[in-house]
């Protein structure tokens, strides 16, 4: 899996350039919450659920169907009594759709259930180059979390400080004209 750092830069990318309307504090915020809850799933190791099973790591979570309703969901909650609900929506949709294909692009795991529930087949983008995150906090305070960073910094934040800069430049642009 990608970072909770880099799963989170992402939802606020796509705030940032694509909704800078919406885009306050409490929208970033669950945003953020919406990029970072698929991974909630770790939580069936406890309850002895093994990785390969639909409701383990990866799994149900981490398809596009998840996305659509908990990203909805959410927006429904906090903005439906808002004339524009359906603008957050979109983007927590969006935020929650992107975690698990960032998680496609990295070296490790066992792929995403991406398309479930219409199949369980667990996918991996054909490039992956993000280095895959531990599951543990602690395990950050290593090399291994330095590599993670490292990584991410690369894959994800470049692209996304492209994304901002070029959100910029238009902006600038537009208004110059």
């Amino acid at each position: 899996m990608a970072s909770v750092f880099g799963h989170i830069l992402v939802s606020s990318t796509i705030g940032v350039t694509g909704f800078s309307r919406e885009a306050s504090f409490k929208a970033l915020l669950l945003a953020g919450i919406c990029a970072a809850i698929p991974d909630a799933d770790v939580l069936a190791f406890r309850f002895g659920i093994p990785y390969t099973s639909i409701w383990g790591h990866r799994g149900w979570t981490h398809s596009l169907t998840f996305a659509l309703v908990f990203g909805t969901a959410v927006a429904g909650l906090f903005y439906g009594k808002t004339r524009d609900w359906w603008k957050m929506a979109l983007w927590f949709v969006l935020a929650t759709a992107s975690h698990p294909l960032l998680d496609m692009l990295t070296t490790g795991g066992r792929g995403c259930a991406l398309w479930w529930p219409f199949s369980d087949e667990r996918l991996f983008f054909p490039v992956r180059v993000i280095q895959v995150s531990p599951l543990g906090a602690r395990a950050f305070f290593s090399e291994w979390g330095l590599s993670v960073l490292y990584s991410e910094a690369f894959w994800i934040g470049l692209p996304c400080l492209v994304l901002l800069a070029l959100r910029r430049l238009l902006r600038i642009t537009i208004q110059a004209t």
